[in-house]
């Protein structure tokens, strides 16, 4: 994930603009949403804002951290590691 982070702060506006910072908040949303799911089951989950392209790579590192917290098999984390892997594919960063 850090990595991702990385890439993304190095990338030129034009490739943020081109779906990069679009793929990482969409990411960034389904981590949340996977946390909230555990941590407070049963209710409606909260959507992560658009921040805003410049602000993506900050974005999935929280919600990251947020799913990191709660994941409980090594199962998990490698479902984890496989979303974030092709969002980063996806993203072309």
């Amino acid at each position: 994930m850090d990595h991702f982070a990385d890439r993304l702060r190095a990338a030129p506006q034009s490739r943020l603009q081109r779906g990069a910072a679009a793929e990482a908040l969409a990411l960034a949303r389904q981590l949340a949403r996977w946390a909230q799911a555990v941590e407070e089951p049963g209710t409606e989950p909260r959507e992560m804002p658009d921040a805003g392209m410049f602000a993506v790579a900050d974005q999935i590192l929280v919600a990251a951290h947020d799913v990191a917290l709660v994941l409980r098999s090594d199962d998990e984390v490698a479902e984890a590691v496989r979303l974030v892997e092709e969002a980063r594919e996806r993203a072309g960063v």
